[in-house]
């Protein structure tokens, strides 16, 4: 139907669109306090940046990409993710022959080819962070404590911090060599696509959703196990920061992340109910995946809006409410039309929430609508009041009424 939207996709207006536009300005005043600066890619981008990038083993690439050929025959992908999009666009400008490191943030919209479920649809909206250019721990202790304060900022419960670390490269082939020969012994009751997996990328069979893998893999050899001295001492100092800063964090070696960009430290966001609210980790080898000639350590985070909504209220928690419209400005006879939206421009010059009559309904029907719409204070004008250069301000909570020149209306709410 054409007035249908597609399946897993959200008309954003009313509660819904104002609660996002709180958790999007917060996002934006956090970033602000860290020195993240904005950035803005397309929303759609060449399908190899997500088959190099995101890695061709992933249930993303594999199973819920949107990918089309366009009409120059090139093939296309809207973007699944935020993180490829942003270190491309931090190649392709050079961002990276400024003064490291290179802090950037995005509020995208995402598309996964997905079963639609509560905070998750086929199109959803990302905030991420991009820390490009730093292999130091602290990269993703500010990270984290962005994540931390924001969570606490909009009211949801505290959430517990879970790390990992995965490795690198050189200590990731031996634990896949352990990891595969685990995997062999349970090779006939893993599901297909994890039978795929393990001669491809064996690391990717820890991340199956199925019931019969995720109770094999519970007594596989874990990442943290065979870490080489330069990854264990980063985890460590990591660790070691987390503490100084009282940061609590548990260590959960099952944490792997579904994306291959992932190297050293991956972590979530776990609610009390052990539902992420977001997650990230360190992505060393993305840089030179993309751009061969660079090697360059970031690391990121990304956090569903949607998904933020729907635990703020499964939790009850109210945000604040959308600004309340001060003043109603009823318009009396077609000749003061000009002389009241005067009136009423003026005032929304100086950033107070007016509303008026755009329906030439009657006086009564004026103030009827006023009161439906829960303006805080009505003036009616109309020939006299023009003539007089004086209206009535009317509170609608107490029916006060206040003189006021029309001149000075303004002035009256400024002071208010």
């Amino acid at each position: 139907m054409i007035t249908q939207r597609p399946k897993g996709t959200q008309d954003w207006y009313g509660s819904s669109m104002h609660k996002r536009t709180i958790i999007e300005a917060l996002a934006r005043k956090l970033c602000k306090a860290y020195n993240i600066k904005e950035v803005i890619t397309p929303v759609f981008e060449h399908t190899v940046l997500f088959q190099r990038g995101v890695g061709e083993t992933t249930d993303v690439v594999q199973k819920e990409m949107y990918t089309f050929m366009d009409k120059g025959n090139r093939s296309i992908t809207l973007k699944p993710e935020g993180t490829a999009g942003a270190i491309r666009a931090y190649l392709e400008n050079n961002m990276y022959a400024e003064s490291q490191p290179t802090k950037l943030f995005y509020v995208t919209p995402a598309f996964r080819y997905e079963q639609p479920q509560s905070g998750r649809l086929r199109q959803h909206h990302q905030f991420g962070v991009e820390f490009v250019g730093s292999a130091s721990p602290l990269a993703e202790v500010e990270l984290i404590t962005l994540i931390t304060t924001f969570i606490k900022k909009i009211g949801l419960k505290d959430a517990k911090l879970h790390i990992n670390s995965i490795g690198c490269s050189n200590c990731r082939k031996i634990y896949n060599d352990a990891l595969l020969a685990f995997l062999k012994q349970h090779e006939e009751h893993l599901c297909p696509t994890c039978r795929e997996r393990m001669k491809k990328n064996p690391l990717r069979v820890l991340d199956c959703k199925v019931p019969s893998c995720k109770e094999i893999v519970k007594d596989a050899p874990r990442t943290i196990d065979y870490l080489d001295e330069e990854c264990k001492e980063h985890f460590e100092e990591l660790q070691s920061l987390l503490t100084e800063l009282d940061i609590p964090y548990e260590i959960d070696t099952g944490i792997v992340r579904g994306l291959d960009y992932y190297t050293k430290t991956v972590f979530e966001l776990v609610n009390e109910e052990g539902f992420t609210l977001c997650g990230g980790g360190r992505y060393d080898n993305l840089v030179h995946e993309i751009d061969e000639k660079q090697n360059i350590p970031s690391v990121g985070f990304g956090m569903g809006i949607e998904r933020i909504i729907y635990f703020l209220e499964q939790e009850g928690v109210e945000l604040e409410s959308e600004p309340a419209i001060e003043l109603y400005v009823g318009i009396l006879g077609k000749e003061a039309k000009g002389a009241a939206y005067k009136i009423v421009n003026t005032l929304r010059n100086a950033d107070i929430v007016v509303e008026t009559d755009y329906m030439d309904r009657s006086v009564k029907a004026q103030m009827k609508y006023a009161n439906k719409i829960g303006a805080k204070n009505t003036v009616i004008i109309g020939a006299d009041e023009l003539a007089n250069n004086k209206a009535n301000i009317k509170n609608m909570d107490t029916g006060e009424q206040t003189e006021v020149t029309l001149d000075k209306i303004t002035e009256y709410f400024i002071n208010k």
